[in-house]
């Protein structure tokens, strides 16, 4: 029998990360010594008190189900830890928590655009982006971000992009997988687009604790953007909690109830105890977060100076998240060729920056977050694979 699906099934596209982790795995399994620059996971350990917090709600019986939005003291918790951060007043009935960050891409997406509709999205994108966005329908709009001016977009080519159909902005700052950082002017040109065109933002901001140089800056921060902005974040990466599953979304009170309808449909509610755990680590002592900044702020200085000594290699200094993108045209391979050539005859796991976007060719996503030894190291096999 064959199983006839849906065309809108087929327009879902997998994370490239995974695809390459999986085989990275296969190759170990075989024997071969893989270092692995592919993952955006935190090699951190969750904080002990989390991890503590949590074991004690499940031996208080904290195992049931819990509120589709998420439990009423981490909503408050996160509206004044995530207001205080962002510089504004918000309240838990703006926020939703999720099992992990990628639902409330799906929320935001499928609640507010469908076919006929377009979505300007930057290029290179984080991969769920556009898999969703073809999923419901509607049109993407590639926005280029500019390795000259540290993956930011031009503001003329941006506000080009606008047409009566523009539904949807979307904005990730820091910027997976380039690591680039938006500045307040940027996101300015953006607010006063928005409010006169009467488009919806969606701004990842998952690495908002993750800058190097300057300082993180919201585009909630902007007046009048409060009532037309979705800020998308969470525990993962600030916390080291990918296996978590914990997100949560920073929008108007008026969405709640068609995002709340979204999860009780699809997830019905977030682990009661792992919530638990989340309000342990907005309430605890932050310094681990801190020591933990400074080490990949070290890592990165330390992979771009070596990658800068590859011949053939140039990258720029990334200001957030954890991950540098390397222009590899002078090697003459694209980017894929080049990122399965280093996995499976250099021993590194790499993202081909293609995967990513049209304007991601070119480049190859290096993640470090990986001891400095091992960054070294992966940067000794690809010189000696060129070579």
């Amino acid at each position: 029998m064959m199983i006839r699906l849906h065309p809108r099934a087929q327009e879902l596209e997998t994370e490239s990360a995974f695809k390459v982790l999986q085989r990275a795995r296969q190759l170990e399994s075989k024997g071969k010594d893989i270092i692995h620059l592919e993952i955006g996971q935190p090699d951190f350990p969750t904080p002990a008190p989390i991890c503590d917090k949590a074991k004690e709600a499940i031996d208080q019986g904290h195992t049931g189900y819990g509120p589709t939005p998420g439990l009423p003291d981490l909503r408050a918790l996160i509206a004044d830890y995530a207001g205080r951060q962002r510089g504004v007043e918000l309240t838990g009935d703006e926020v939703i928590v999720t099992p992990g960050a990628k639902p409330l891409i799906y929320y935001s997406i499928s609640a507010l655009v469908g076919p006929g509709d377009e979505v300007i999205l930057p290029d290179p994108a984080f991969p769920t982006y556009p898999s969703v966005i073809k999923h419901v329908g509607a049109e993407i709009v590639p926005l280029p971000l500019k390795e000259e001016t540290g993956f930011r977009f031009d503001p003329d080519e941006f506000l080009a992009k606008i047409t009566p159909k523009t539904r949807l902005v979307f904005l990730n700052s820091p910027h997976n997988p380039t690591g680039g950082v938006l500045t307040q002017e940027d996101l300015e040109i953006v607010a006063k687009a928005a409010i006169e065109n009467d488009f919806v933002v969606v701004s990842d901001e998952i690495y908002s604790r993750l800058v190097y140089d300057g300082k993180f800056c919201s585009i909630l921060s902007i007046p009048g953007m409060k009532e037309r902005t979705i800020v998308i974040d969470g525990f993962s990466k600030t916390y080291s909690m990918t296996g978590w599953r914990l997100g949560y979304a920073l929008l108007p009170s008026e969405l709640l109830p068609t995002f709340e309808l979204y999860s009780v449909n699809i997830v019905s509610c977030v682990s009661t105890f792992s919530q638990y755990g989340a309000m342990e680590a907005l309430t605890m002592d932050q310094t681990p977060i801190t020591e933990m900044v400074n080490e990949f702020q070290s890592r990165r200085d330390l992979l771009v100076e070596h990658l800068n000594a590859i011949p053939s290699i140039t990258c720029q200094i990334p200001k957030g998240a954890f991950y540098a993108f390397a222009n590899i045209t002078q090697t003459g391979k694209t980017s894929q060729q080049l990122a399965e050539e280093l996995l499976e005859h250099a021993g590194v796991a790499l993202l081909n920056g293609g995967s990513f976007g049209e304007a991601g060719e070119g480049f190859l996503r290096f993640s470090y977050a990986n001891s400095k030894e091992n960054l070294i190291e992966a940067c000794k096999r690809i010189r000696s694979y060129l070579s």
